[in-house]
C-alpha cells in the first residue's frame, strides 16, 4: 500500500513540474505539497489492481508515455485536417458530421475513459456517450470517423499489458 502512495506522490509530483514549468524552490515545495495532499485524500483510487508489481507499473508508465507522443502526432494531423476542412476552399465539401458507435475490448474503466478523453483531444472527433463497451463518436467528416479504426484502443491495450498476457 505504501509503494503505490509512494507511486502516486511520485507521478503527480513529477507532472506538476512538467505542467508548471517552474524549478524554483517555491513552486517544487508548493508540488510536493499539492501532491503529498492529493495522495493523502485520494491514493486508495489511484491504481485499481493492487496485486501490479512495481515492474509492471514502471513498465506501464514508459509505454503510456510513448503512447502520449504518438497521441500528440495524431493531434497535430487531426488539426491539419481541420484546418483544411476551415479553411481550403473544397473544404467545406468533405465536412459530413456523423455520430460514429466504436465497440470497445478495453476492460477497466480507467482504459475506457483514456479512450474516450484521446478520441476527444483529437480535432474532429468528440466523444458523446460511453455506454458499456460502447463509445458514441461525433465526427466532422469521413476522414476523422475513418481516424477511429481501432489503433488507438490497440495502443491503449497495450499500455497495460501484463508480462504473464504478452
Amino acid at each position: 500500500c505504501a509503494m503505490y502512495q509512494v507511486l502516486s506522490f511520485i507521478l503527480l509530483f513529477l507532472l506538476w513540474v512538467v505542467f508548471s514549468g517552474q524549478l524554483d524552490a517555491f513552486h517544487l515545495t508548493m508540488g510536493a505539497i499539492s501532491a503529498a495532499f492529493v495522495v493523502a485524500i485520494s491514493g486508495n483510487h489511484f491504481f485499481e489492481n493492487r496485486a501490479t508489481g512495481l515492474g509492471s507499473r514502471i513498465g506501464e508508465c514508459f509505454r503510456f508515455a510513448s503512447y502520449g507522443i504518438w497521441l500528440l502526432y495524431q493531434m497535430l494531423i487531426a488539426n491539419l485536417h481541420v484546418l483544411t476542412l476551415a479553411l481550403h476552399p473544397k473544404g467545406r465539401d468533405d465536412v459530413d458530421p456523423k455520430i460514429v458507435r466504436l465497440r470497445t475490448n478495453l476492460q477497466s474503466d480507467f482504459e475506457i475513459f483514456l479512450l474516450a478523453n484521446s478520441i476527444t483531444l483529437n480535432p474532429g472527433t468528440v466523444t458523446l456517450k460511453v455506454e458499456g463497451d460502447s463509445l458514441w463518436v461525433h465526427a466532422i467528416s469521413r476522414k476523422s470517423a475513418e481516424t477511429l479504426d481501432g489503433s488507438m484502443e490497440a495502443r491503449i491495450a497495450r499500455i497495460f499489458t501484463r508480462e504473464e498476457n504478452a
